[in-house]
């Protein structure tokens, strides 16, 4: 592709993928009672270990957690299809745990971003590109592993006229990232950044097909993700970027620091949202490639 990889939140469906995800409204943080004023509480590792295990182990689907070691909680994003009954599920799973989670709310759902950097094409949906990089005399680049796996082959527009080349690799869930190369001589692949890793407070940017760039904040690290009908993600760089589908895939950077993958989330740019980034480090070590 001839521009910049540009941080994408989701893939579009080119035909018939149409929603676009609800924006982030004013989190509602309900802290569930503890046996024990927060000044003096004790919690220990163990605690923290069982509550984020007991949300994996819930099965609710729409939520987003992490250990915030600091505070001594798991924080838990829950997005609007989430009911209390479904919170009661997470704080009955983690038992004596569930005095250290606290609970966070958002509207719209957490979902992979799959809609309309550059637009990329495959026969049903759309994704961005992400980062461009190399392999001995072998050019590819980075997007969303759910962009691999739904798509074979990519073009650069919707007619697909003109080839990229075919999905090498995928991984997701679990992880979100895939690695496409460039089999078409013809494009070019620019690039001048360096991987990096994100920290929380960082201000960060995105690029991606559907909304064009966009900034904020990075809020948190090492966050899992079980998104709305679409698996679960794990390490994850939480934000408050906005994002929209066909944003999945793209980059999110600092300067030239390459720091993620566009995954999912919940929101649009015009109320805000909450996004969610693949690290580009491990989409980099998995595959052996370095960027260009």
């Amino acid at each position: 592709m001839t521009t910049r990889p540009r941080p994408s939140h989701r893939c579009v469906k080119t035909a018939r993928l149409g929603g676009v995800v609800i924006g982030l409204v004013a989190a509602l943080a309900l802290i569930l009672p503890s046996a024990a004023p927060a000044a003096t509480r004790h919690v220990t590792k163990a605690q923290l270990s069982a509550a984020s295990a007991a949300v994996e182990k819930s099965g609710v689907s729409g939520v987003a957690w992490y250990v915030d070691a600091a505070a001594d909680r798991v924080v838990v994003t829950a997005d609007g299809s989430v009911s209390e009954h479904d919170l009661a599920t997470i704080r009955r799973t983690a038992g004596a745990a569930a005095t250290v989670i606290r609970v966070e709310r958002v509207t719209g759902a957490f979902r992979p971003l799959v809609s309309a950097g550059d637009a990329i094409y495959g026969t049903r949906y759309r994704c961005s590109l992400g980062f461009n990089v190399v392999s001995g005399n072998a050019y590819y680049f980075l997007t969303a592993g759910h962009c691999g796996k739904s798509e074979k082959t990519w073009f650069t527009s919707a007619n697909r006229s003109t080839l990229i080349g075919p999905t090498i690799a995928y991984s997701f869930p679990g992880d979100d990232f895939s690695l496409v190369r460039y089999d078409n001589t013809s494009l070019t692949h620019p690039g001048g950044y360096a991987v990096a890793d994100a920290v929380v407070g960082e201000t960060v940017t995105r690029k991606g097909s559907t909304t064009g760039v966009h900034s904020g904040k990075v809020t948190a690290l090492n966050v899992s993700v079980r998104y709305q009908g679409g698996g679960t993600v794990r390490g994850m760089i939480q934000t408050n970027v906005c994002a929209e589908p066909g944003d999945s895939g793209g980059p999110l950077y600092d300067g030239t620091k390459a720091l993620g993958l566009t995954s999912g989330g919940s929101g649009d740019c015009r109320t805000g949202g909450t996004t969610f980034f693949q690290p580009v480090r491990e989409a980099v070590n998995v595959y052996g490639v370095s960027m260009l």
